[in-house]
């Protein structure tokens, strides 16, 4: 089958020298998001002998051990890549699975769906260092999305910034048909807010 995850040579490289002290012909790995499709979502991926893959799993060629898929989770680790930087303390194995929150969506999903899908991917990870979230509450029927802010951003100072520079036109170039947006938060709750 073709990728569905890249391993980079540099994750290939750490991994197999780890797979080969285990002791055990044809070892590979198993990917797998746990809570696929929540904001819960994370990406996992273990030692795999021969005979402890699904039957379902996807096998992946390519890499320089068995990889496998579990079957559910496919969708969810579209783009997904593996990689391996190292450094002086030893270095860091990382996934980045930006569909593992949700499955990629195209121009054709419901605009709903592709909202959620950009909030999720492109617009939550960057607040989350502020501790903050935003999240579609409702989509009226002239495509204005009614967003509420949470966390570290309800309260926040900075959000009419945060809506009108970051928010909105993130949303507005990567969904055309989006006609605009509009934040029901009630931010004179300032409990969490980032900046006060």
């Amino acid at each position: 089958m073709s990728a569905i995850i890249e391993i980079t040579e540099s994750a290939q490289s750490y991994l197999g020298d780890l797979l080969s002290k285990q002791d055990a012909d044809g070892i590979g790995v198993r990917v797998f998001v746990t809570q696929p499709g929540t904001p819960y979502a994370e990406t996992c991926l273990a030692y795999c002998r021969p005979g402890e893959e699904e039957e379902e799993d996807l096998r992946q060629d390519g890499a320089v051990f068995p990889v496998y898929i579990d079957k559910t989770s496919a969708a969810y680790l579209e783009e997904a890549v593996v990689d391996y930087n190292p450094d002086r303390m030893g270095g860091q194995l990382t996934i980045k699975a930006p569909n593992a929150k949700m499955p990629k969506v195209s121009a054709d999903s419901p605009l709903a769906e592709q909202i959620t899908y950009v909030l999720y991917s492109d617009i939550n990870p960057g607040l989350a260092a502020h501790g903050g979230e935003i999240k579609l509450v409702e989509l009226t029927d002239d495509d204005i999305a009614i967003l509420q802010f949470g966390g570290g951003c309800q309260g926040c100072s900075a959000v009419d910034l945060t809506l009108k520079d970051g928010v909105e036109k993130t949303l507005l170039e990567k969904i055309p048909q989006l006609k605009g947006i509009r934040d029901v938060t009630d931010h004179t709750v300032t409990d969490n807010a980032y900046f006060k």
